[in-house]
């Protein structure tokens, strides 16, 4: 823990703007997560508390006007966090990375990895959204730093919204998030209002401090302090009991609530030292208020408060302990000590048109130099892929700092860089030193489940496609590219419309290809539901080398799985032994185009029992025209079934949206095999449903379930599909040739 500042001005403890922040120690750094709903504020909270630092001197704008975070073409043009930014800031003499996360839940992969790098979260909630300030994703986010003791404090927004309302949002928080343990989670402060304007709405100006019982003044862009009024202590009267309650609880001095309840008065500068304390170990979440700057004023409401909170509270890199495995061997913690082996993860890669791919990675053990060799790993190494088991040259150590790089001459353990020529290093790679190798077991990433088939657009996109994919992929894990060898589709597997459009729009942008979204096929199959039989004829004989060939075959159905079996009955030699091959290979042919709708023919036993040849116009091309035909005479006269495949779905949601997830999976024609509660108000429910209706799950059911459910899927099998769908895709196929 840091000791406490004097009650100089704020700006005393401020970095000099456009000064590079650095760190020789861990016990120097603090790195924090801002988590939240999008268009919570999390942005403008980073660039108020970069003002307040003395990091940037006006709305977080560096020197050439760009923000210090979204600060990439397509977050301006969108007007959304679309990755994760770091904005490193000093204030009290410690380094403060301030890891900005996208708030939507399309860009999970990229809040995950801040996470990764963090050791302590700012969750940030909007007081003029209501209940639904703290959305399904928030919730199951806090759950996540809950289960692995991850420090967390609420910062609490948007109080000068014409609907905001501060002791609703507070009681918001500690229903859903402080569920079991709402007396952990309170508020240090209240909002000062000032006077009504025109409009009858009441500005907030100002903080009360509850545990000094001080009013802090921003009304002219500084913070001064001054005494309460009367009806100011009548609030400080009514919540500073609980929150003096609650801090006692956890304090680890046993007799200071006996003390307390004695009437005896506690020091503020004790419980001020138990709150720090119980904030770094993860068992009491203070919420906290915010506010940006009044134009180009010093400091935003509440900025000083949070920083101070940051850098008291928030534990230090060596607090927060990760495992590292070498080659073969078992994990074991990290010693966040900048003399030990180096270890190092890659949290971000993005490619720079100037420097090439830049990493962004945050170091657990050891120090990065300029222009060091290290070993690059990650989780393909067990395959012995040589791109993610191999030594690489460092280029240049630098702070992020909006669009500028700062350079650094190292980074020790605990802090976030910068590193640039890592041509083969991709997110969630480990560094480490080249005669200690390490692993570290990448963050967990989620499934992506919506498809986009994609195709290039012209013959010089297609020429850069495959490489630019590659690099894509290897700035986003939450991407998968699959070649579908059975609808011969390349297919992006995203995790949303909006993260499909940004890689799509990277695509474009950032590598020169553009490429067209066309429909997304499913591997349908076709098979016979009877047995039939059909004869082949193929003969041309006018004049000169014709051709002549004729047989006929027998189609059984056989069980889902059996493929196609060709089987020889001929005799007396009607069709001459070097043609039967020939009829197999014109079989298994057509079979693979299909026979009505152009899918697959699968599970048959076809049977050639007669036919006739001749003594020079037959020919093996003649055989196989012969063999296609009389297998497309035998589906003409059978019933050909469309099989479908099906996976087993399994959506876990929220208690209160059950039945519209259940009313939901029937309407996709899906079976319901089971639900299970799994506590914490949450529900899996199992069900197998066809492919053809998870096209677009992914997103129907964030809305479904205002983004509180999220599910995997699985294949299963294939299966006929109904008549009357079958019949809807016969006509579109045969409308589309």
């Amino acid at each position: 823990m840091v000791e406490k500042a004097s009650n100089g001005a704020a700006d005393s403890r401020a970095a000099a703007n456009g000064k590079v922040v650095t760190a020789q120690r861990p016990a120097d750094i603090r790195n924090v997560a801002l988590v939240g709903h999008s268009g919570s504020g999390k942005t403008t909270l980073v660039e108020a508390l970069a003002v307040a630092a003395g990091a940037v001197i006006r709305a977080g704008r560096v020197e050439d006007g760009t923000s210090v975070s979204d600060y990439d073409d397509i977050e301006q043009r969108q007007h959304r966090s679309v990755q994760l930014s770091v904005v490193p800031i000093g204030w009290d003499g410690i380094k403060i990375n301030l890891l900005d996360t996208p708030g939507y839940a399309d860009f999970v992969g990229e809040l995950r990895a801040g996470l990764r790098a963090a050791d302590a979260a700012l969750f940030v909630v909007s007081a003029a959204a209501g209940a639904t300030g703290v959305s399904g994703q928030t919730t199951a986010l806090w759950a996540e730093c809950a289960a692995v003791g991850m420090p967390r404090a609420l910062v609490v927004t948007h109080l000068d919204a014409t609907r905001a309302d501060f002791d609703e949002m507070v009681e918001t928080c500690r229903a859903i998030l402080g569920s079991g343990a709402a007396e952990s989670m309170l508020p240090v402060h209240l909002p000062v209002y000032g006077p009504p304007g025109a409009d009858g709405h009441r500005p907030v100006t100002g903080l009360i401090d509850l545990l000094t019982q001080q009013v802090f003044d921003y009304s002219a862009g500084a913070h001064t302090r001054t005494e309460p009024t009367a009806d100011q202590l009548a609030q400080i009267e009514s919540a500073r009991g609980p929150l003096i309650e609650g801090i006692i609880a956890e304090s680890e001095d046993e007799t200071l609530m006996d003390r307390y309840l004695a009437g005896a008065e506690i020091d503020p500068a004790t419980l001020l030292g138990d709150l720090e304390r119980a904030v770094a170990r993860g068992s009491f979440h203070p919420i906290l208020i915010a506010a940006p700057p009044p134009g180009d004023g010093r400091e935003g409401l509440g900025t000083v408060e949070v920083l101070d909170l940051i850098t008291r509270g928030f534990p230090t890199p060596a607090e927060h302990s990760v495992s590292a495995a070498a080659p073969g061997g078992t994990a074991a913690p990290l010693a966040c000590d900048p003399a030990a082996p180096l270890a190092a993860e890659v949290i971000r890669t993005a490619s720079d048109p100037y420097v090439g791919r830049v990493s962004l990675v945050r170091v657990f053990s050891g120090t990065v130099h300029p222009d060091e060799t290290v070993h690059v790993c990650g989780h393909h190494a067990a395959d012995h892929d040589r791109d993610h088991d191999l030594d690489e040259r460092i280029g240049a150590v630098s702070a992020p700092f909006g669009k500028q790089q700062r350079p650094l001459g190292e980074a020790v353990a605990g802090d976030i860089a910068y590193l640039t020529k890592l041509g083969h290093a991709e997110t969630g790679d480990t560094l480490s030193a080249r005669d200690t190798p390490l692993l570290i077991e990448p963050w967990p990433v989620p499934q992506p489940l919506l498809p986009v088939a994609i195709q290039a657009h012209g013959k010089a996109d297609e020429d850069k496609l495959s490489q630019s994919l590659a690099r894509l992929i290897a700035e986003d894990p939450t991407i998968r590219l699959e070649q579908n060898s059975h609808t011969r589709q390349l297919v992006l597997w995203c995790l949303g419309e909006a993260h499909r459009d940004v890689a799509l729009e990277r695509l474009r942008s950032r590598f020169g290809v553009a490429v067209d979204v066309i429909e997304y096929r499913v591997a349908l199959r076709e098979t016979f539901a009877a047995a039939a039989s059909g004869r082949g004829r193929h003969v041309k004989q006018s004049g000169g080398h014709g051709q002549y060939a004729i047989c006929e075959i027998e189609v059984q159905p056989l069980p889902e799985g059996s493929g196609i079996e060709f089987v020889d009955k001929v005799v007396g030699g009607v069709v001459p032994r070097q043609f039967i091959p020939s009829v197999e290979k014109g079989v298994r042919a057509q079979a693979a185009r299909g026979v009505t709708a152009g899918y697959p023919l699968v599970d048959v036993r076809v049977t050639l029992s007669d036919g006739k040849a001749h003594s020079v116009d037959s020919s093996d091309a003649a055989f196989q025209t012969a063999g296609a035909l009389a297998l497309r005479e035998a589906a003409a006269a059978a019933r050909i079934s469309l099989l479908e495949p099906i996976a087993e779905v399994r959506v876990t949601v929220a208690d209160e949206h059950v039945g519209t997830v259940l009313g939901d999976l029937s309407g996709r024609r899906g079976r319901v095999l089971g639900t299970e509660p799994i506590g914490a108000g949450h529900t899996v429910i199992r069900a197998e449903v066809p492919e053809l209706e998870l096209s677009r799950y992914a997103i129907d059911l964030r809305s479904l379930a205002h983004g509180g459910a999220g599910f995997t899927r699985a294949y299963v099998r294939h299966e006929p599909m109904p008549a009357q769908v079958a019949g809807g895709l016969r006509a579109t196929s045969a409308a589309a040739t």
